[in-house]
């Protein structure tokens, strides 16, 4: 059971991306981390993402994995999608070389690979690119997930509007009775702010039926150090410090450096939610067409697969 998993406190969640809809890219990325021994795995709340996960289960030849789709609020950064404004583009390709989704070539963006983790829009030099929210309506893509037998939804619950957060807080509790997450920040939140939300949204659920995910800075870690995985861990630890009957995973910045910061600064988390970071290191191989079937492409990111995994353990 997930649980199980959770309560053994070395837990490894492979972070898709909740934008990613690239279902080849999914596919390729769970069979990878499932042979590696991940078993959590973090996804657009998508039938065919979902799917694409499931074939990515079956050529690794796991089954007891877990898999968790994400949803989010308007203007949530995780459901943002990259727009160029052409009038403004100067065909300068710097958004092609820094997009580490590889979404972006020549300046024209493949939305089901976006993730909306800002990294384009901050180099442009004309400001050319902005975002438009394309958050999804719960009442049509969950219940058919929840059909396929997901294991674990995730509420991005980082944005301002409690209203709104509280709205799909509930309905998701309504029509789902497995293991909720909720992935939240310190970005717009005071520390007062984030403990009271998520007071808030558990109040009422049996105790060790919600993981909070502490996304100390979201889609951030592309490097491998201490300081990038350090808001993760500061974020944990206002979470640990209020004794909730919930399981802690840190994300945000998260990478190899994670579990070993966590450990030194006494944070008993539960495990350790690594998307960006996870992505980035593989990426070389997954992009090949042969990846599934090039045997030594293959074994060589599982190498790689492997020993971050380990970090954790």
């Amino acid at each position: 059971m997930l649980k199980d998993l959770l309560e053994a406190k070395k837990c490894f969640k492979l972070v898709c991306g909740a934008g990613n809809e690239d279902v080849n890219d999914v596919e390729r990325l769970v069979a990878l981390y499932a042979k590696a021994g991940c078993r959590f795995f973090d996804l657009s709340a998508s039938e065919e993402v979902v799917d694409a996960a499931k074939r990515g289960l079956e050529f690794a030849g796991v089954e007891d994995a877990y898999l968790c789709v994400s949803v989010g609020i308007k203007n949530d950064p995780h459901v943002n999608k990259a727009v160029v404004d052409y009038d403004k583009c100067i065909s300068c390709y710097s958004c092609d070389a820094v997009c580490p989704q590889k979404a972006i070539k020549y300046a024209k963006v493949k939305k089901n690979r976006c993730i909306g983790c800002g990294k384009c829009a901050k180099i442009c030099p004309k400001g050319a690119i902005s975002y438009v929210s394309e958050e999804k309506d719960l009442k049509e893509v969950l219940p058919p997930l929840i059909a396929k037998g997901i294991d674990c939804i995730e509420l991005h619950a980082m944005g301002l509007n409690d209203e709104e957060i509280i709205q799909k807080w509930n309905y998701i509790n309504e029509i789902f009775d497995g293991i909720l997450s909720i992935c939240t920040s310190r970005g717009k939140l005071s520390d007062e702010k984030l403990v009271e939300r998520v007071k808030k949204l558990i109040c009422g659920r049996t105790p060790y039926t919600t993981i909070v995910q502490t996304d100390g800075f979201p889609m951030s870690g592309g490097k491998d150090d201490y300081k990038t995985t350090l808001q993760a861990v500061a974020t944990a630890e206002i979470v640990q410090n209020e004794n909730m009957p919930v399981y802690l995973m840190l994300s945000g910045g998260t990478n190899s450096k994670t579990a070993e910061l966590a450990r030194m600064c006494g944070i008993e988390a539960n495990g350790v939610s690594v998307g960006s970071f996870a992505r980035k290191i593989v990426r070389k191989y997954i992009e090949r067409d042969d990846f599934l079937t090039n045997e030594y492409a293959f074994n060589s990111a599982l190498e790689t697969a492997k020993n971050l995994i380990a970090t954790t353990k």
